[in-house]
């Protein structure tokens, strides 16, 4: 039995398992490479295959319609949708094949079948739950989530000896994330957590692509870009150029567009004053989670770097102004959530089906402890009265607060409004305020009540939030026992997609 974890990036993914021992290994994908490009391709003469990775990032030069990268921005988002051969794929699809080629390719010596799936810090419950409804649809039973700066911490600490406050900043390719925790060698304990779902290294590509531009027009008077195979390529350079201004003052390329050829040469520091207002965002998070967590920069013990924009020198003396220490890369940034997320694998196994886990590896997992906490505030909308005007006004009242340490279970009573009430519009929101116009809803339902009884009668709503990231919800008439449970583990919609789409399940990832 294989016992893994994956990190499903917005451009690179990576699975990892656990060996013998309880230590987590990444697996290589058929390729031989340690990470995987997260880009599909369709292939043009037969559509039920699917080319993922490097093969699908080669191919868009060729049909980049076909084509499809950084998915992860649009999980959970229900306009999204690529529509190819007539069909329409959201987020969660197209993510399911990246995780089906993960997923083939660590089966070479077994197969893979229980697995945590690791997300942004600052994911919504939505976004959550697309990302299980693609390991779902991938054929994989999704055993827990796990955010991924936690994971990385996790990592850390199981490798190195690390004790005090410790803040976690992970900017990643589409993504950014700042979680701050108190470790006492393997004992691991999360205080907040903040972050951007649209911040991340694709967003400096774009500013380097601006300079292609801008040069090019200058000289030529002519858009250097004019077709999605243009785009494709100049992206692909971009990164080149970013990755070659993390190691030099300055890169050189050439840009080859309609009006000619010209070479052309960007400075570090011009690089760095244009991404400079997104640097500062991030710095902006982190003043947020240190007041959420009633810390200062100085009393942060170590600043750990997670994902491969990390790699931005701007990054680190952005950090070291803001801490006065320089930040630490003593794990891989590109594989630290990976790792992290297979030993999160084996503690999820550990406390679900401990008999199912062999000696070896409980042994090595045994004295590793988390305590992570909740990312958002959920609450319903109810109708409270104002003691002014005696007028009832809807508001979103919060029963599980942010950063409440998980497993947590909180109770909260209600009361009907009106005589004779036959149901409540129950509304789950996500979300710290009060006012139901500035929080997420994330599931409603329908409770009937029994007739004939008057207004102000109570109900007893219950709200749950487990170890794996699982939220519960119940709604229940104190005078009836009669009850309304709500699971917000994986989106009904998707459940009957994953067993209705014989097409997905069809397709040939290679």
């Amino acid at each position: 039995m294989k016992i893994v974890g994956i990190d499903l990036g917005t451009t690179f993914s990576a699975l990892a398992a656990l060996n013998t021992i309880g230590k987590p290994e990444i697996v290589p994908n058929a390729e031989g490479e340690r990470i995987t490009p997260s880009a599909i391709c369709f292939d043009e003469d037969d559509a039920q295959i699917i080319r993922v990775g490097v093969e699908a990032i080669n191919s868009r030069y060729i049909n980049p319609a076909r084509c499809i990268r950084w998915v992860k921005r649009n999980m959970g988002d229900s306009d999204f949708g690529v529509d190819i051969d007539g069909h329409t794929y959201n987020a969660a699809e197209l993510s399911s094949l990246i995780l089906k080629k993960l997923k083939q390719d660590a089966s070479v010596d077994g197969p893979v079948k229980d697995v945590v799936i690791s997300v942004p810090a600052h994911f919504d419950e939505v976004r959550r739950k697309a990302t299980m409804d693609a390991g779902k649809l991938a054929g994989l039973n999704v055993i827990g989530i796990v955010n991924e700066p936690v994971a990385a911490a996790l990592y850390y600490a199981t490798t190195r000896p690390v004790s005090g406050k410790v803040l976690v900043y992970d900017l990643g390719g589409g993504t950014f994330d700042v979680t701050i925790m108190e470790v006492c060698g393997q004992d691991i304990k999360i205080l907040c957590s903040q972050g951007d779902h649209a911040l991340g290294g694709v967003d400096f590509d774009k500013k380097i692509i601006e300079f292609f531009e801008k040069a090019y027009l200058d000289k030529f008077k002519t858009p250097l870009i004019d077709s999605q195979q243009m785009r494709a390529k100049y992206e692909d350079q971009a990164e080149d150029v970013k990755k070659t201004l993390s190691r030099r003052p300055s890169a050189k390329t050439m840009l080859y567009g309609p009006g000619g050829s010209m070479a052309i040469e960007i400075q570090r520091q011009d690089f760095e004053k244009a991404i400079a207002p997104l640097i500062t965002r991030t710095g902006m998070m982190i003043e947020v989670a240190l007041e959420e967590a009633s810390l200062k920069a100085g009393d942060i013990s170590k600043v750990l770097l997670v994902g491969g924009s990390t790699r931005i020198p701007l990054v680190t003396a952005k950090l070291k102004e803001i801490f006065g220490v320089e930040p630490e890369t003593a794990v891989n940034v590109d594989e630290a959530v990976a790792l992290g997320a297979a030993v999160h694998a084996g503690l999820c196994m550990m406390r679900n089906n401990p008999a199912s886990v062999p000696a070896g590896i409980a042994g090595g997992l045994r004295s590793i402890k988390l305590t992570d906490v909740c990312n958002h505030s959920y609450g319903t909308i109810c109708a409270r009265t104002d003691d002014k005007t005696g007028k009832r006004f809807a508001q979103n009242y919060i029963i599980l607060k942010k950063n409440t340490p998980l497993p947590c279970e909180l109770s909260r009573i209600f009361y009907t409004v009106s005589d004779n009430q036959r149901q409540l519009d129950i509304t789950i929101t996500q979300g710290e305020d009060a006012d139901p116009d500035y929080v997420n809803v994330i599931a409603t339902e329908v409770f009937k009540l029994p007739p004939g009884r008057g207004a102000n009668r109570p109900v007893k709503v219950t709200y749950s939030y487990d170890v794996n990231q699982r939220m519960h919800c119940a709604f229940e008439d104190v005078d009836s026992g009669s009850r309304l449970d709500v699971e917000l583990t994986l989106d009904k919609d998707a459940q009957a997609t994953a067993s209705k789409n014989e097409n997905l399940a069809a397709l040939n990832v290679q």
